[in-house]
């Protein structure tokens, strides 16, 4: 009978610790499959403000801090931007002074916590840009998808599509240049967003079903008029636009992609960004099964996008070996996997999905001179 009592004891604790095991990956998975659009991922440092003055801002001194560029401070009800780090200025040890551009939204005060984010405008085309624009719903197979779309005279439309951690502002970083540049642009929001339908399970697949999204928006803009279309995305974002590049009907419409900070493996950034969460080393593998199991995401597939046979349009990858998220060695392998049709322009001391901010004008450069002939 001991023995007996003995089995089923070690057998109900096998069961509860595997129970356990299993909670514990679901879990973790949620950091990427619940992040919260418009939200700090758990790769950016909440850092608090120790002073405010005319045109400048000092908050706690960190990595983050220190970044070059222009960057968005997001807090709890309040936006800004901030400049480069002004080293001339008195501190303390343990703080940085950064140039205020400006205060967007709400009160930056001493005491808050904020964080570095890569959207720099908030509001709309027309609020943040002065930019005419009109709202419009693109069809999608989960319900009606809202986007901003600013008229431009050419016959190439950018659909540009945002990633993990912003929300469809971010693509207010470029707009202002493509406008310069008389390009049409459709900036969508998709499953999950605020406005949109939520996907059938109410997770985040890293762009391995919402690219559906990305392709209505490809349908919308040829029905529209455009000739032919650039994907821009950023995050998995990008990963919407390679899906769609390889998958759509019209994938003879795109003209070109451009891809910033892309995930070209969702198992890594999911396990990045679980890590981040201070997930411990053992449980990241369950995070990776649990991520399967409540999403179907295909296993052990999980760099397609260097894969060698995978049909590419023309593409302008931004990224950096500073990115948490998605490995930068990702990119460097996609655009050895196909050097006549992928160019790699490799932006240093960027966050993920940042390399805008980083440096603009060299960006900007960038896509000026892979866009022109695509016009």
């Amino acid at each position: 009978m001991r023995t007996v009592t003995a089995t089923a004891a070690a057998v109900t604790a096998a069961l509860a610790a595997g129970a356990a095991s299993v909670a514990a990956g679901r879990l973790a998975s949620d950091a990427a499959l619940k992040a919260p659009p418009g939200r700090p991922l758990p790769t950016e440092p909440r850092l608090t403000v120790h002073a405010t003055a005319a045109g400048r801002i000092t908050v706690t001194r960190d990595l983050a801090a220190l970044r070059p560029g222009t960057y968005g401070l997001g807090g709890n009800g309040s936006h800004a931007v901030v400049g480069p780090v002004l080293g001339t200025e008195s501190h303390s040890a343990d703080t940085v002074v950064r140039r205020l551009e400006r205060v967007t939204h709400g009160t930056v005060k001493p005491g808050d916590k904020v964080w570095l984010t890569p959207n720099l405008y908030v509001g709309n085309p027309g609020s943040a840009l002065g930019l005419d624009h009109a709202d419009v719903d693109v069809a999608g197979e989960l319900g009606a998808l809202p986007a901003w779309f600013v008229p431009g005279v050419r016959d190439t439309w950018v659909i540009a599509v945002h990633g993990l951690g912003t929300t469809r502002e971010h693509a207010m970083n470029i707009m202002e240049f493509l406008h310069r540049n008389r390009f049409p642009v459709l900036a969508l929001a998709y499953r999950g967003d605020l406005g949109a339908p939520r996907s059938p399970d109410g997770l985040n697949h890293l762009g391995e079903t919402e690219w559906h999204d990305l392709d209505a928006a490809i349908r919308h803009a040829v029905a529209d008029g455009a000739r032919r279309v650039v994907l821009h995305g950023w995050s998995t974002g990008a990963t919407m636009a390679l899906r769609a590049a390889a998958n759509s009907e019209l994938r003879e419409r795109i003209a070109g992609l451009v891809l910033d900070s892309p995930v070209l493996s969702w198992e890594t950034t999911l396990r990045a960004l679980a890590a981040a969460r201070r997930t411990p080393g053992a449980l990241l593998p369950l995070a990776v099964r649990a991520a399967q199991g409540r999403t179907g995401m295909p296993a052990a597939d999980t760099d397609r996008a260097a894969a060698p046979d995978l049909p590419l349009a023309p593409t302008l990858v931004f990224h950096g070996p500073d990115d948490r998220v998605a490995p930068w060695d990702h990119s460097r392998r996609l655009a050895a996997a196909h050097p006549h049709r992928v160019a790699l322009h490799t932006v240093r001391n960027a966050p993920h999905a940042a390399m805008w901010n980083a440096d603009p004008k060299s960006y900007e450069e960038a896509l000026r001179r892979f866009l022109t002939p695509l016009m």
